[in-house]
């Protein structure tokens, strides 16, 4: 049966990052995939006019495109400033996108995280999917971004996979549908880079035994017995 996949991040490139390759295995079996980017993603790092946002979610969209997600849906969150504003105002605009679009598995943040965004975005995921009775039954998996995830520090909650899915036959869409960000991606030896996202799927590759990988952490998944 075709599932509801959702992909639910904070900037633009972060979702191509963290399971571009598991968006485009879903496309593939014929799942909907749809995209939220809940943060501009752009005005940390000075002074963007509109046009300059406008360029990024059309760079969004083209990444989309790629790996054949359904559509991209965008917010207007301060970049690198997510926590100056209430938490209910995040898990609102995601109790939207997921009551119009009623996700049977989402994709989101590590909340180890050292990008503030990415944190928020894992409580308010978490918030708005909360197992409330008869609330939908969703299955939650954790992703990690290149540039955020690693970087964390001994002060944030390590990354620890507890599922992997191997990209081998799709990584080169993923780095394809990346490198939509001409303005995101870094040279090397960045880890925002065509060889860094590589690198990252092999050395998860060589954890579970293929060529490369995705990893992730199962945040929540429940089964029933029919």
């Amino acid at each position: 049966m075709a599932k509801k996949v959702a992909a639910i991040f904070a900037h633009p490139d972060d979702e191509m990052l963290g399971c571009g390759g598991a968006m485009a295995w879903h496309a593939a079996k014929s799942d909907t995939v749809r995209i939220l980017l809940l943060a501009t993603g752009l005005r940390a790092r000075g002074p963007s006019d509109e046009a300059a946002i406008d360029q990024l979610r059309v760079q969004a969209r083209q990444a989309a495109k790629v790996i054949g997600a359904e559509a991209v849906e965008f917010s207007d969150f301060p970049d690198n400033a997510m926590d100056a504003i209430p938490l209910l105002d995040v898990v609102r605009r995601i109790e939207a996108f997921l009551e119009s679009f009623k996700a049977d598995v989402i994709y989101t943040h590590h909340d180890g995280d050292l990008n503030v965004d990415h944190g928020i975005v894992h409580r308010a995921v978490m918030t708005a999917c909360r197992p409330l009775p008869k609330a939908p039954l969703v299955e939650i998996l954790a992703c990690e971004v290149n540039s955020s995830t690693e970087w964390g520090g001994p002060s944030h909650p390590a990354f620890v996979p507890t599922d992997f899915l191997d990209v081998s036959a799709l990584i080169d869409l993923k780095v394809r549908a990346l490198e939509q960000y001409c303005g995101e991606m870094r040279p090397w030896p960045h880890p925002r880079s065509s060889e860094g996202v590589r690198a990252l799927a092999r050395w998860r590759g060589s954890q579970c035994g293929v060529e490369a990988a995705e990893a992730y952490r199962q945040l929540r998944r429940v089964r029933t017995i029919i």
